[in-house]
């Protein structure tokens, strides 16, 4: 597995926002669901630097109960609408002003908390996280879309063409074109070599 895999996770986005949207992509030609429950979210919380593995390892005994099904679902519909967003974005569209509702509804609802840390004599200012239920996530994703949608040069925001994973390019000369070379771009210099062998006229032998 290649280094675009984190605990069985895609991490190709640059940006936590799309790295969220790629929780549903297609392998084997079929859409693949990486957020089927609690224990499968919390995995991905450390696999994003959210949560350390201990944590990870608390959450996933809490949110497997039946209780939390309901809050995973809302996350799950958080992330696919955030999806059609930036499908619109990447096709040179507005953000829908009720999108831009809710976002601000849940910034106000699971605001992002700073707090300042010690590490190796310097101070860092840090997101504080402690997740406690499913929608606590909101949060961090929630600062991460604001982030994305305020910050980022939409240009930038692309989807891969050979695939349905999105990402931000973060390159200087702004030329990304793949999710992932190991992936996407590999397979397609590979397929575009094979079309130009094929193009070569054969020279009979004399």
């Amino acid at each position: 597995m290649n280094s675009d895999w984190r605990n069985g996770f895609l991490f190709v986005g640059n940006q936590l926002a799309l790295d969220f949207v790629n929780t549903r992509p297609v392998i084997d030609g079929q859409p693949a669901e990486m957020l089927p429950d609690g224990g499968s979210l919390a995995r991905w919380l450390e696999a994003a630097g959210l949560i350390n593995q201990r944590e990870s390892a608390r959450l996933r005994r809490r949110w497997s109960s039946p209780e939390f099904t309901a809050a995973l679902e809302e996350v799950r519909r958080l992330r696919e609408n955030w999806r059609r967003v930036v499908f619109q974005i990447e096709a040179g569209e507005a953000v829908p002003a009720t999108f831009i509702k809710d976002l601000n509804r849940m910034l106000l609802a699971h605001p992002a908390v700073d707090q300042v840390v010690s590490t190796d004599s310097v101070l860092e200012r840090r997101h504080r996280f402690v997740p406690e239920v499913p929608e606590d996530v909101f949060a961090p994703l929630a600062d991460a879309m604001a982030d994305l949608l305020t910050n980022a040069d939409r240009v930038g925001i692309r989807k891969c063409p050979n695939c349905v994973l999105h990402f931000y390019d973060t390159s200087k000369k702004g030329t990304r074109r793949w999710c992932s070379m190991n992936m996407c771009g590999n397979r397609s210099k590979v397929a575009a070599y094979a079309e130009r062998q094929r193009a070569v006229p054969i020279r009979k032998a004399h």
